[in-house]
């Protein structure tokens, strides 16, 4: 446990005190420890930081919620990851208002090379899990170290969760609550099987009840820590098509499997089709193939820089990469390089311009 643990709690449970603002406060006094020790007088020159906020922050009670979460956390031998971590997902970082902190119980690599969310109906009828089965075991041979991410919620997330543990992919459950319960209840033993290999995660601490606003909340995290979301079914309405514009919104690939014309879990799914919000998902081949997933044939030609010798810094980052790794997905080549995502899509279309890269399917990049 982080020796500023207690402080990174703390930081969550500042009322009125959101993400953005929290991130601002660690920016300006140094570390999250600095935000809770400094000074009345130095808090008040921050630009935009209220009174109102200043006094929650000296708030003796904020200090106390944090010391019983870092008990419940200790005793149940939770781990926690905070967004300055390298075990944080790296994917959520570039996502504006990912959350300071997450609580988690198992043995996930939150970071594996390759992640994709699965999310739908709660109403899944035999189609759609039929096609989760057995498209998660496909990719389950082609991918082995792939990781999965649902919601555990009835339908297509327990489906999804369970598919993956019976073909030996680590899978992973972002709730809408606290780690001091499983909602829903019925689900609790599969809970318990994915932590050998997987994880329970949740951005919310203990006490915090499975509310509909949640939910919500949660779905911003099934979107960002993946590199495409997969929508199997759903309604004209449903968490799953806001995970689906999030995803669109944090530029991940998003896939919608279609259905036929009449079918009312299907309707979600072929209206995001059908306004260009989701690709049609075919099948295994198909998605690996947009991707670009599918098995390199070699290593990539040599590319010599000094064909290009008007490249900006930037520029000469991605040339770099690019050179030693092969083709990248953006989000993944934007960690890598540790530039925000928007900037890094000005500086290929730079590129692009000067037929340095290549833009492929699934937001993939390449040397020309």
């Amino acid at each position: 446990m982080n020796d500023k643990s207690i402080y990174r709690i703390a930081l969550t449970q500042i009322k009125g005190v959101g993400v953005m603002h929290a991130r601002n406060l660690i920016q300006v006094v140094g570390d999250e420890e600095a935000v809770f020790k400094e000074s009345s007088r130095k808090l008040e020159a921050i630009p935009r930081l209220s009174r109102r906020a200043i006094d929650e922050i000296r708030n003796p009670g904020v200090m106390r919620r944090a010391e019983r979460e870092l008990e419940f956390v200790t005793r149940n031998n939770l781990k926690i990851h905070f967004f300055t971590d390298k075990s944080y997902p790296q994917r959520l970082t570039q996502c504006i208002d990912a959350p300071l902190l997450l609580y988690a119980k198992g043995n996930a690599d939150l970071n594996r090379e390759k992640v994709i969310s699965i999310v739908g109906t709660r109403n899944a009828t035999r189609y759609g899990e039929a096609f989760c089965r057995e498209f998660i075991k496909e990719i389950s041979v082609k991918l082995p170290d792939i990781l999965i991410i649902s919601g555990l919620a009835y339908g297509v997330d327990i489906c999804s969760h369970r598919a993956a543990l019976n073909n030996g992919l680590s899978t992973v459950a972002v709730l809408g609550h606290g780690l001091d319960r499983i909602y829903p209840s019925l689900h609790r033993q599969t809970a318990v099987e994915m932590l050998k290999t997987g994880a329970l995660l949740t951005e919310f601490p203990s006490e915090t009840n499975p509310d509909r606003h949640n939910f919500v909340k949660r779905n911003r995290i099934v979107a960002g820590m993946a590199d495409a979301v997969i929508v199997v079914e759903s309604g004209v309405k449903g968490g799953s098509l806001t995970t689906a514009d999030i995803a669109n919104s944090y530029f991940r690939e998003v896939f919608a499997l279609p259905g036929r014309v009449h079918d009312k879990m299907s309707t979600g799914c072929n209206q995001l089709i059908s306004d260009n919000k989701a690709v049609l998902l075919r099948g295994t081949d198909h998605f690996l193939s947009h991707m670009g997933w599918e098995k390199e044939s070699g290593q990539p030609l040599p590319v010599q820089k000094e064909l290009f010798p008007d490249l900006s810094g930037d520029e000469e980052k991605v040339f770099n990469t690019l050179s030693e790794r092969g083709a990248m997905q953006v989000n993944t080549l934007a960690i890598e390089l540790n530039i925000p995502v928007t900037e890094l899509f000005l500086t290929l279309l730079e590129m692009e311009m000067k037929h340095i890269v290549e833009s492929l399917p699934g937001g993939m990049y390449q040397l020309v």
